[in-house]
């Protein structure tokens, strides 16, 4: 098919400028408007973007000009959103009334019950609210998110065992990058030879999101899954990929040998398992005493798999283990993206 033009707002951000790595030669999507804060309209990408991956910043996206955040400098059918909460509470939904669909890293609208929180390889068929979304607010649009870097990998493992042996409790102590926090981020002062055990907002997403992307859609909103997460969260002196500590208990007491294999042998589903960015495959389990580790495994599966290791009986709960994701790729931009390829596959652009 031709190339579907998009937009990516909030440009210059950290998860803006994964958005523009993978967005560069993607096979479905062609980025046609950046957008930045007003301090940076009216420049190249180059001039009022500080580019902060290990990849050369694409030729085709350091001559664009930098536009507004506005709903009129924005006419393509999709847009990537990397804004700031605020900000997204006001644009999104004027972008969604105008008849984009907002495939959306800020955490503005999760929470809203006609809101999909997607992650296609849990709970694909929450798409469908798109559907009640547009009659209830009368756009021709929509909003779509893409949960918590720190909500991601977690959930994916989740869903694989809940599926199997339900899941009725969690416990999760997170170990948080640097850059899920931005750029400039965390003062070095702060982090070097450090942790710190308080992320803002943070523990409230990690224990409310998983129940969301959990539950069952019923006429039209999103019946909670009744499991019970604890969260703890902190950021560590990592630049890229979260670490989540998880002990669960479920319904039914799994063996490790179950466990393994539930894990090792979840799919996504069919009609999603060829899109450009699945993870393939969705869990990678390591086996090896001193895995995962961020450096060594954060870009399995090119950055979008989840890694699984440490898998242990638990002597309080069931189960134990560490699970890592990397939180730019799979945690946000390329989670949005992957939200947009569910999104033209399953036929909801306006």
């Amino acid at each position: 098919m031709e190339p579907i033009p998009v937009a990516i707002l909030g440009a210059t951000g950290v998860v803006g400028q994964r958005f523009v790595q993978l967005l560069d030669g993607h096979p479905w999507f062609r980025v046609t408007t950046l957008c930045a804060s007003d301090r940076s309209v009216g420049k190249t990408y180059r001039e009022g973007c500080r580019w902060l991956l290990d990849t050369p910043m694409p030729a085709w996206a350091s001559t664009m000009i930098l536009q507004p955040t506005t709903a009129e400098a924005v006419n393509e059918p999709i847009a990537f959103s990397a804004l700031p909460a605020e900000v997204a509470l006001e644009v999104e939904p004027q972008l969604a009334q105008k008849g984009c669909v907002v495939c959306s890293n800020a955490s503005a609208h999760r929470m809203e019950e006609d809101v999909p929180l997607l992650l296609p390889e849990v709970n694909a068929e929450h798409v469908e609210l798109i559907h009640w979304q547009r009659g209830r607010r009368g756009w021709r649009g929509a909003i779509v998110t893409n949960p918590n870097c720190t909500s991601t990998g977690m959930t994916v493992v989740l869903k694989a065992l809940d599926r199997v042996f339900g899941v009725k409790r969690a416990i999760a102590v997170s170990m948080q990058a640097l850059s899920g926090a931005g750029y400039p981020g965390v003062a070095s002062l702060e982090i070097v030879d450090n942790v710190i055990p308080f992320i803002r907002g943070e523990e409230e997403k990690v224990a409310w999101e998983p129940r969301k992307m959990l539950g069952t859609l019923q006429n039209g909103q999103v019946v909670l899954h009744p499991i019970v997460i604890s969260a703890q969260t902190n950021r560590v002196a990592v630049l890229d990929g979260h670490m989540v500590c998880l002990t669960v208990e479920c319904e039914s007491r799994p063996t490790l040998e179950e466990t393994i294999h539930v894990l090792e042998t979840y799919t996504v589903p069919e009609f999603i398992a060829d899109l450009p960015s699945t993870p393939r495959p969705p869990i990678l389990v390591r086996l090896e005493e001193d895995r995962p580790q961020p450096r060594l495994d954060r870009m399995s599966g090119r950055g979008m798999s989840t890694v699984v290791g440490r898998i242990r009986a638990d002597e309080v709960l069931d189960l134990k283990m560490v699970i890592l994701s990397h939180n730019t790729i799979r945690g946000a931009a390329g989670a949005s993206i992957y939200n947009a390829e569910l999104i033209v596959r399953a036929g909801w652009l306006a």
